[in-house]
């Protein structure tokens, strides 16, 4: 294990200060890049980061879960150290469609698709995104060819065995089983793993998000990251709590149907000091368990 400072992308000031930190500003990017945007504006964004963000770092910290679609080049980062797989905590599957170019829902299949990860597992979806009503919305392409695993909660996805996708979803009924489960899964099938953490997946207990949220415990997570001991060569953890006023009306209009409401500023305090405790502790595991 070698110590690697963590570095954050700073794009709403929602992470904090975090000693050791690197910190790369990007409020400048904050309304081009936030929910989504066009691939070329993303390309602009990522010969940025290309640019500024140095060769050796540790986990990454992205603000918001409306920046998950950052994981992306993330994950393309660390092509040299393929293969490996994706375990990333998430209330959503993050594999919905979006013709408009890339968002915060839809990265999980770009990812799939890259010849260097083995196999992407979305660990903790108690949302809807996956039920029969909202199956049409799915890329089922990564889930048919085995390449993308919904690990789930609350959700009937008795659909997908009509479709044959029955492999591709793991459902339980409750998180003790759902973890017990994936350390399985985990132990039978080790290998090299990139971890991405969205806190929407946990409970609002555990960490208070402005997304509908899952029921994963700390505990669980904890207990997962050490079944990974060894094995995390890169990492990022999203889900932060920050206010944002869209210039662009479709982002206000796709923001408001996902239910993402104003907070008064005395919550949006709390919730960051309670977010702050549990990146620290969530940082430090997994800086244990890295590689």
């Amino acid at each position: 294990m070698r110590k690697r400072d963590p570095l954050i992308l700073d794009f709403d000031g929602s992470v904090g200060e975090i000693p050791g930190a690197t910190t790369i500003p990007l409020a400048d990017w904050q309304e081009a890049i936030r929910f989504g945007c066009a691939l070329r504006t993303f390309d602009r964004l990522r010969r940025h980061l290309d640019a500024t963000v140095p060769d050796d770092y540790g986990t990454v910290l992205m603000g918001s879960g409306d920046y998950h679609h950052l994981t992306w080049p993330l994950v393309e980062r660390q092509r040299a150290r393929g293969p490996f797989q994706l375990v990333v905590f998430d209330n959503h599957p993050d594999n919905m469609r979006f013709p408009w170019g890339i968002h915060c829902g839809s990265w999980v299949r770009k990812v799939a698709m890259l010849p260097y990860v083995n196999h992407v597992h979305v660990i903790g979806i108690t949302s809807g995104d996956i039920g029969a009503k909202h199956a049409w919305e799915n890329y089922l392409q990564p889930l048919r060819a085995g390449k993308l695993s919904y690990w789930c909660m609350d959700v009937d996805v008795s659909w997908a065995k009509r479709f044959g996708l029955a492999d591709a979803f793991q459902r339980f009924e409750n998180p003790d089983a759902l973890t017990g489960a994936f350390i399985q899964q985990l132990r039978r099938a080790p290998q090299a793993t990139y971890l991405s953490i969205d806190k929407d997946a946990f409970s609002i207990d555990t960490a208070r998000t402005n997304w509908d949220q899952g029921r994963i415990e700390e505990h669980h997570a904890m207990a997962i990251i050490e079944a990974l001991r060894g094995r995390i060569i890169a990492s990022d953890i999203n889900g932060e709590v920050s206010a944002f006023a869209y210039a662009t009306w479709w982002k206000r209009m796709l923001s408001g149907m996902d239910g993402q409401a104003p907070i008064p500023q005395s919550e949006l305090d709390a919730w960051q000091m309670q977010q702050r405790a549990l990146n620290a502790r969530l940082l430090a595991a997994i800086a244990e368990c890295s590689v």
